[in-house]
């Protein structure tokens, strides 16, 4: 065949293989087109890359404007462009994207070198080639999952994810300026050890805000960008240091730093002095920021707070802003005052309780059943450690299949000991009848005895895992708050246990804000608030200054009245009593008259008896308390007795249970002519965009007349005197209770009621002297705390106030020499006392509108 025959024959097979060609390039171009389209519609869309799901901390803020504390899961503050040092843009252009102002979004030069150097010539040097913008596009996409996928499919998987970035690049260029894509990067990265974004990297590395950054420290973050965990400069400080000259001679061959600057810089050691991990114990205010994070979470489920699509904010992810009331300088005046007087009386204490075990230990009228009650507190603190809880885990597998519980167990050992137990526990409304039942079914299964076994089991590894001796950190008064020792856990729970606590607010009494929450001593190892309007404890004398300045309001009795100190009996029959009670004095009556004066001074419980009978009934002091914002409420509908300010006689001596919260709000009257201020302690919160979800206002009320209210301030006052050593016009009232279990002081000022409680967690860690008492224990931590204030010249508090003097001729005389001379009653009008005693709705402070214990949030 000629060369001709064989084009003529074979042309109608190329025309074929050639439209072939053109047909599978055609379909591969289109394919390629879809396959574009498909990812166009996977990536994020302009709505989302605008409002990324980034968790965003919230912060809660001071009235002065400082951030006390961040709540997050992840620690990102977002910075503005505007917050960005210029050193620290100019870092990141040179290093990460040299030509960032240039292209839009991809960089093809970089693309081309890294296929030429690196693919190709194997130069694993040569630089990678994604911008700053496909580096933010990567950080808007889960990490690819390569589970269960051979090597082709994970080729697959990575082009997919390589060009799902590049297209969102694209997007991200046009729809926002280069300035806004250089901000979200940087607030979108992870700077590891709890630092999410820039702003929060300059805190955590360097405990500095981002605009005091200085240029080697900007250019060790940069260089964290590569790899966070490869350069982490706590762990591998020289390799952080090596990263961040490369960073250095990145500005320096870019122009943006001078040879000098770079020869200067590139010796200092990286610096991780200032290096503080994000931890919610650290930080001022710790009580009080956890209290808040948990009331607001509360608050925002409530449906009037709730998101547009009906959801509930997230205090750890909604990026919020807590406004408060707070005063961060007189929170940390209040907290060093604080650490100060402990570091001195928690040495005092143990030294007093040396060779002696609070546990045991029998004073008068100890019994044995009060012993048992503290052993088996002490089993329950140790039942509730994290180590007991594992070894449990291990050691009752049956128990716990069988749903009982330790204690359970524990009844039922007792039980065969002493047959009839249980039928004792279940006729004293301890034991139910359907436990009851319960438990003698599993007495007579076949599962008791492995169940008996794995408990035997169980107490011998306890007995054995807390009595040894191992490496741990406990609390201790010094810079780094703990000590690193070899103790037994057992002895651990003791050691902590018989550390004394406190409890102190500071409230100013105009408008009721909160100016210092301190909620014990140490929050890290003592979670417990002591603040906290449901940490109540018994308030003793502190309570009387309530019962006189009712006797002057509704009496007008004079601070110069006097009572007879003698016995004071209530007969059967009065105030709901079965049998006659005559409160004793700590001391011996004198059998002397006694004024007001004298006697609050000295705490006289037969002059604080006296003007509870004079009233007639426990009903006016507890409508007067009710509205200086103390719960009077009955905890149980069916215990008469169970009333949170007893309707007993007893409450003329302070026997109720009460707060902190309560008592520094209930003196903010005495402060503020008469006038209740109820406190608050969260002006308002905004959402991440600034637009306020809630705002709260103080709310206030009259419950004295000015003039028995300055009559009532002259008692305090006078109680007080000079002890102090402050500037201030200051009173207040101490109060300790039966066996020192508790030590009060609430002082006044015309700017600021304190109210501090001392004692311990169990009411038998105590001082068994009168060491123990609140002007050794409580008073002498409000004196440190003015004397701080007092020297501080930023205006945070003016000693120089003075309480107001009422306008007019007051009708109750302060002078006690211009009394005595004028006749003991000439100033009381016994006509009209203002009350009437055999009316028990009687209620000699009117209403209004006002609930002064309102259970809305605002109450605090």
């Amino acid at each position: 065949m000629t060369a001709t025959e064989i084009r003529e024959k074979r042309t109608p097979l190329y025309k074929k293989i050639w439209r072939l060609f053109w047909v599978g390039t055609i379909g591969f171009i289109l394919l390629l087109a879809a396959y574009f389209l498909y990812l166009t519609t996977t990536v994020p869309s302009f709505q989302s890359l605008e409002n990324p799901k980034s968790e965003v901390a919230s912060e809660i803020i001071s009235g002065d404007g400082e951030v006390l504390g961040l709540f997050f899961t992840e620690n990102r503050l977002p910075a503005t462009y505007n917050d960005l040092p210029e050193h620290l843009v100019d870092a990141l252009v040179s290093t990460e994207d040299e030509r960032f102002y240039n292209h839009t979004g991809i960089d093809f030069r970089a693309l081309a070198r890294v296929v030429v150097k690196t693919v190709l010539g194997g130069d694993a040097s040569a630089g990678g080639g994604s911008t700053i913008t496909q580096q933010l596009a990567k950080l808007l996409y889960d990490r690819p999952n390569f589970n269960n996928k051979n090597k082709l499919q994970r080729v697959g998987v990575i082009a997919n994810t390589k060009f799902k970035e590049w297209i969102t690049a694209v997007k991200l260029e046009k729809r926002y300026t280069k300035n806004e894509i250089l901000t979200m990067y940087l607030n979108e990265f992870n700077f590891i050890h709890g630092a999410y974004g820039i702003r929060s990297a300059s805190d955590i590395y360097f405990s500095k805000s981002l605009d005091s950054l200085s240029l080697e420290e900007g250019a060790m973050l940069v260089g964290m960008l590569k790899n966070p965990a490869l350069y982490n400069p706590i762990r591998f400080p020289e390799r952080a240091k090596d990263r961040r000259n490369v960073v250095l001679y990145q500005m320096k061959r870019n122009g943006k730093l001078s040879q000098a600057e770079y020869d200067r810089l590139k010796v200092l050691p990286v610096d991780t002095k200032r290096f503080k991990r994000a931890d919610h114990n650290e930080g001022p205010a710790p009580y009080f920021r956890e209290h808040v994070r948990q009331e607001v979470r509360n608050l925002l489920k409530q449906p009037e707070y709730l998101k547009a699509d009906g959801t509930a904010y997230d205090v750890h992810k909604d990026g919020l802003k807590i406004y408060t009331t707070i005063d961060s300088r007189v929170q940390r005046y209040a907290e060093e005052s604080v650490y100060e007087h402990f570091k001195k009386e928690q040495k005092v204490f143990f030294k007093h309780w040396k060779g002696k075990d609070p546990w045991t230990y029998r004073a008068r009228n100890v019994t044995n059943r009060e012993i048992e009650l503290r052993e088996k507190s002490f089993e329950n603190l140790l039942r509730n450690t994290e180590r007991y809880k594992i070894l449990a885990s291990e050691y009752l597998p049956k128990t716990i299949e069988v749903g009982l519980k330790d204690y359970e167990i524990e009844r039922m050992f007792k039980e065969e000991k002493e047959p009839g137990h249980l039928a004792e526990l279940n006729k004293k409304k301890l034991l139910s009848d359907k436990n009851l039942k319960r438990y003698r079914k599993m007495m007579k299964s076949k599962d008791w005895e492995e169940v008996k076994k794995e408990y035997s089991a169980l107490l011998k590894a306890v007995k054995k895992d807390f009595s040894t001796k191992v490496k741990m950190k406990v609390f201790a008064y010094n810079e780094k708050g703990y000590v690193d020792t070899l103790m037994s856990p057992l002895d651990s729970l003791r050691y902590h246990r018989m550390h004394m606590q406190t409890g102190l607010m500071a409230v100013n009494p105009k408008n009721g804000h909160v100016k210092a929450w301190v909620g014990g001593v140490n929050y890290k190892y003592f979670k417990y608030d002591h603040v906290n309007i449901n940490s109540r404890r018994q308030v003793g004398s502190t309570f009387k200054p309530f019962l006189y300045a009712l006797s002057i309001q509704m009496r007008g009795y004079s601070p110069c009245f006097k009572v007879m100190d003698q016995p004071v009996t209530f007969h059967k029959g009065s105030f709901g009593l079965t049998k006659d009670y005559s409160p004793k004095n700590v001391g011996k009556h004198t059998y002397e008259n006694k004024t007001l004066v004298e006697g609050l001074q000295s705490s006289i419980n037969s002059v604080s008896a006296y003007l509870l009978k004079d009233i007639g009934n426990t009903n006016e002091l507890r409508s007067f308390v009710y509205n200086l914002g103390i719960d009077t409420a009955q905890t149980n509908p069916n215990d008469p007795y169970s009333k949170r300010v007893p309707d007993q006689p007893s409450i003329a001596l302070g026997a109720a249970d009460l707060s902190v919260y309560e008592m520094a709000g209930a003196y903010t009257a005495f402060a503020n002519n008469g006038v209740y201020s109820k406190p608050i302690y969260l002006t308002r919160i905004e959402d991440k965009n600034g637009n306020v979800i809630y705002e709260n206002i103080s709310r206030q009320k009259q419950v004295m007349s000015e003039q028995s209210n300055y009559a009532m301030l002259h008692l305090l006052k006078a109680v007080v005197g000079n002890r102090l050593g402050i500037k201030s016009e200051i009173g207040g009232k101490t109060g300790t209770t039966n066996y020192q279990t508790d030590a009060w002081f609430i002082g006044v000022t015309p700017e600021l009621v304190v109210g501090t409680w001392v004692g311990g967690d169990d009411r038998w860690i105590r001082f068994r002297s009168m060491y123990g008492q609140g002007s050794k224990m409580a008073r002498p931590i409000v004196g440190k705390l003015f004397k701080k204030l007092e020297a501080d010249d930023s205006g945070v508090y003016n000693h120089k106030t003075r309480f107001k003097v009422p306008k007019g001729q007051s009708r109750i005389e302060l002078d006690c020499s211009t009394y005595d001379s004028m006749g003991a009653y000439d100033d009381i009008d016994f006509e009209n006392p203002g009350f009437n005693p055999e009316d028990s709705t009687s209620a000699p402070i009117p209403d209004g509108d006002f609930d002064p214990f309102d259970t809305g949030f605002d109450a605090g």
